[in-house]
């Protein structure tokens, strides 16, 4: 596996780009190390969103973060979908692209959602050529993101941090660790966040995503809709430490804040990267901060049953 010149991908603390943010940073400039851009959002708007975009990418590093590359399909890859993104590469030369360990479709469906794999050997041989063909067209290494999940599948083999380190040395590609995924995850599954961290490939990490959840009592959803709760501060700590200071993100998709409040909320980091020890902190317990039963932004209704019932890598041995 190529080594990762560490440098590059030091970008500091950013925040996910937003249109409501537009005229503020053009005007003013804020001090904000770097902004991630979601690929699609820009990938077929000419006009005024992708002037903005030329215009911000002139003063601040830019990361193209994509929701649809659907790495994980048993539909051949969109081969339309990676020349409009090479093609937004090409123009605004962002640091890396990013997209997600999961799949949005299938049988020429899209779901619009990031959904889940099974981790097993099949699915590994499944995805590895399918990496090399988004990095051949990109000409660059592919950035995969943890997933925020919720549930388990009996064919799953394979640990996530384990997956994924084998998906590297195979690919070359880097990784996005999404601490709040973590959290998340580890959470409705029952499992131990740390334990996850202790096991994940930190020496491919090049960029940390943080982000605010629902606490529903019994689970939790990924809703990126508000502050990052303590506990998620406590694994940043580790992670950010692990990956030798990764470029770090808030992301805020629901109920987007004044962008003083989004910037200020990224700057809390400084504090957890200071800390020589979490016990310096003082947080407060998850269920003061979290406890929320309001709208949720990441739906789980799909017609899953119906479209796993055709696939491939799904049929019983």
């Amino acid at each position: 596996m190529e080594q990762i010149d560490r440098g590059n991908y030091q970008l500091g603390l950013g925040v996910g780009l937003r249109n409501v943010h537009f005229e503020h940073i053009v005007r003013e400039q804020p001090p904000v190390d770097w902004f991630e851009a979601i690929s699609e959002n820009f990938m077929d708007s000419g006009g005024r969103p992708r002037a903005m975009l030329r215009r911000i990418a002139e003063h601040y590093p830019i990361v193209l973060h994509g929701v649809s590359m659907s790495i994980g399909s048993t539909d051949p890859l969109n081969l339309d979908y990676l020349h409009r993104l090479k093609k937004l590469v090409d123009e605004i030369q962002p640091r890396w692209v990013s997209d997600h360990l999961c799949w949005t479709g299938v049988l020429g469906l899209n779901s619009h959602d990031l959904l889940p794999l099974p981790l097993n050997e099949d699915v590994l041989q499944h995805l590895i050529p399918r990496v090399h063909q988004v990095q051949d067209i990109l000409q660059r290494p592919l950035v995969l993101e943890n997933p925020s999940t919720y549930v388990r599948f009996r064919h799953s083999t394979i640990s996530e941090p384990q997956f994924l380190r084998a998906l590297c040395a195979a690919t070359d590609c880097r990784l996005l660790l999404d601490i709040n995924n973590v959290y998340v995850s580890c959470f409705n599954a029952g499992t131990d966040p740390q334990a996850y961290l202790d096991e994940f490939p930190f020496d491919s990490v090049v960029q940390l995503h943080l982000a605010g959840h629902q606490h529903c009592g019994t689970h939790i959803i990924d809703t990126h809709d508000g502050p990052v709760c303590d506990d998620v501060w406590r694994l940043f700590h580790t992670a950010w430490h692990r990956s030798a200071g990764a470029a770090t993100l808030l992301e805020w998709d629901g109920d987007v804040p004044p962008f003083e409040q989004l910037h200020a909320e990224v700057l809390r980091a400084r504090e957890w990267i200071a800390a020589t020890a979490i016990s310096d902190m003082n947080p407060q317990p998850i269920q003061q901060q979290t406890a929320n039963n309001g709208g949720f932004s990441t739906p789980l209704g799909f017609m899953v049953p119906d479209v796993m019932s055709g696939s491939r890598l799904y049929e019983e041995a």
